[in-house]
């Protein structure tokens, strides 16, 4: 081949290299295992004969989970740095480390003009979902949390929590409260199935729902439902957080089993993610960890199988893995810090 077909031929895979990494992710699916390391992860690997989804994902970065006061974090601050972009004390629920509100990333998606929506395991009002749409200063303040459902910056959310908004101890409805908002108030996956508009609220269970052996696919059906709804005769795209959450809680407990199908379910989820940002082709799909939880590690126990050792029944400041997808998905690289995450995802939405 001559030169100049040569230099033509590099010029035009440079070109195409470049123009991808300056596209735009019209849609952002963040989907968070909470308290999953890469211990939890490789867990999930081998019980799901040596295969992950997750570990499709082409691009990966460390990142470090401390918080302003801790050099172990709870979910609050974890998931406030990844939410919106500042570490701050433990505790805190989208607030910065002196009390101060900042926006998420899921709000100032809706600021644009976006759709958007929170899916979750456990109480709808819980940490993690908590942080992308709420701004407390700690995070045992669950029914002030769920008035920020009113605020109507979360078009579809679903999980756990239903107490929060019918038990209350000011003794507001707040269901009634969602309804006047213009929600579709959900108890099931029946009733979920058969709704009709595109701003839903799913409360499923009274505080946080079942082990995936018990609520088998609903969380699946939810997320494939929810980004088909927020697609839908939808120009401006869409900003969706996804939480396997009791993949934390069951490491918490120490119980390697329960943890096993968390991550498997979680898992499937991320699959169905991947496989709507492969088809649609501007979506940035980013899993990740607010913390590891319970120190896992896995040893041969010299037969057949794996034998899990827990060193704590707590989080550790172990760093986590970001897996990423899609338009931006190139700079998560090397080790960061839980806050950069915003940083990363607000240039590839820009």
């Amino acid at each position: 081949m001559k030169k100049t077909s040569v230099l033509v031929v590099a010029l035009a895979l440079l070109m195409s290299v470049t123009a991808f990494a300056q596209k735009k992710a019209k849609n952002v699916i963040v989907l968070i295992g909470d308290g999953t390391g890469l211990a939890q992860l490789y867990a999930g690997y081998e019980a799901n004969n040596h295969f992950l989804n997750i570990y499709t994902m082409p691009h990966t970065a460390l990142s470090k989970t401390s918080c302003t006061n801790k050099r172990v974090t709870d979910s609050g601050a974890g998931g406030t740095a990844i939410a919106c972009g500042q570490k701050t004390h433990e505790y805190a629920i989208g607030v910065d480390a002196n009390d101060k509100p900042i926006n998420s990333m899921l709000e100032i998606a809706k600021q644009r003009g976006k759709r958007t929506g929170i899916l979750v395991s456990c109480d709808v009002c819980h940490a993690t979902p908590a942080s992308f749409m709420a701004h407390v200063p700690n995070r045992n303040m669950m029914e002030e949390i769920a008035e920020f459902y009113l605020q109507d910056n979360v078009d579809i959310f679903m999980g756990g929590g239903k107490k929060r908004f019918d038990q209350r101890k000011d003794g507001r409805n707040l269901i009634d409260s969602l309804k006047n908002h213009g929600y579709e108030v959900v108890f099931n996956e029946q009733e979920m199935f058969n709704t009709k508009t595109q701003k839903i609220a799913g409360l499923f269970a009274e505080n946080y729902m079942p082990l995936f052996k018990e609520r088998g696919n609903i969380l699946q059906n939810a997320l494939t439902l929810t980004l088909s709804r927020l697609n839908q005769n939808n120009k401006k795209g869409f900003f969706l957080m996804f939480e396997g959450s009791q993949i934390d809680s069951k490491a918490h407990d120490n119980d390697y089993e329960a943890m096993l199908g968390e991550i498997k379910d979680f898992d499937e989820c991320v699959r169905i993610a991947l496989d709507f940002a492969k088809k649609d082709g501007n979506t940035l799909v980013v899993v990740t960890a607010d913390h590891e939880t319970g120190g896992l590690t896995i040893n041969d126990d010299g037969k057949a199988g794996t034998m899990p050792k827990w060193s704590t029944g707590w989080h550790t400041g172990v760093p986590v893995i970001i897996y990423a997808y899609g338009p931006g998905s190139e700079n998560f690289h090397g080790v960061i810090e839980n806050n950069e995450t915003f940083d990363i995802i607000m240039k590839a939405m820009k």
